[in-house]
């Protein structure tokens, strides 16, 4: 059954006019009255709906019944990734949302090779929100990760935050995994590198304010596969945390 996000107050018994995005879709779909689609608003659960009618522009629904299904993990997980080069970024948002990150922080470290100004890095992060709504629907996820405001990485490795911030670099002593093995399933924060990973100045940076710096192991991985690997390796062995 098709799933889309939409950010209106949803109730069952409800008819419902969709969103010109969502309406766009089911239209492409080449979906027609009668077809039954899933409609969740980041609320919690899912509702399913019947089309009642589609023109050019609009599509209509009536919601039929709810579902307090979740797809959740039990510990929010946040991806604080470096900016990385190119398109890069839509496939590591796209991907975290489908391992189930709650929240994706881009930062800006020093070696990114990325630099958004005010008004492009706006236009990116509606992009950004965007392709995790795409995930989210594409995935059975009910509720939406944020990806927040492009952070500078001093400023931000500063912070106050009650997940357990992991730098994952090379340099580390410990691996992922055998530091996952000795402490049950919490929140935690994974902070990745840009290309050329962080320098040894915002390594000192987060480790004096509270991160522990571990390895994924013997093997240099991109930054697009890093995260990708950490938040399998914790889904693994924290029985999807």
């Amino acid at each position: 059954m098709p799933r889309f996000f939409s950010s209106q107050s949803l109730a069952t018994g409800q008819f419902l006019d969709l969103p010109d995005t969502v309406a766009h879709h089911i239209q492409v779909l080449r979906l027609a009255p009668g077809d039954l689609i899933t409609l969740f608003n980041g609320q919690g659960g899912e509702y399913e709906a019947i089309l009642t009618s589609i023109e050019k522009r609009r599509a209509r629904v009536q919601i039929q019944t709810f579902s307090a299904r979740e797809a959740e993990l039990a510990h929010p997980v946040i991806l604080a990734q470096a900016l990385p080069e190119g398109a890069k970024m839509d496939w590591l948002i796209e991907k975290a949302v489908e391992l189930g990150v709650t929240e994706v922080q881009p930062l800006a470290a020093q070696r990114c090779v990325v630099r958004l100004a005010a008004e492009r890095a706006q236009k990116k992060l509606q992009h950004w929100q965007g392709v995790a709504i795409s995930a989210a629907e594409q995935c059975g996820r009910n509720r939406v990760p944020q990806v927040a405001d492009i952070a500078d990485f001093p400023a931000w490795a500063a912070r106050q935050e009650p997940s357990q911030r992991i730098l994952l670099t090379p340099r580390a002593d410990m691996k992922l995994t055998e530091w996952a093995r000795q402490h049950p399933p919490r929140s935690v924060t994974l902070m990745i590198g840009p290309e050329g990973g962080f320098s040894a100045q915002e390594e000192d940076i987060a480790r004096r304010h509270g991160a522990i710096a571990l390895s994924i192991g013997p093997r240099i991985l991109r930054t697009e596969t890093a995260g990708m690997a950490a938040l399998a390796a914790l889904n693994a062995l924290w029985g999807e945390i």
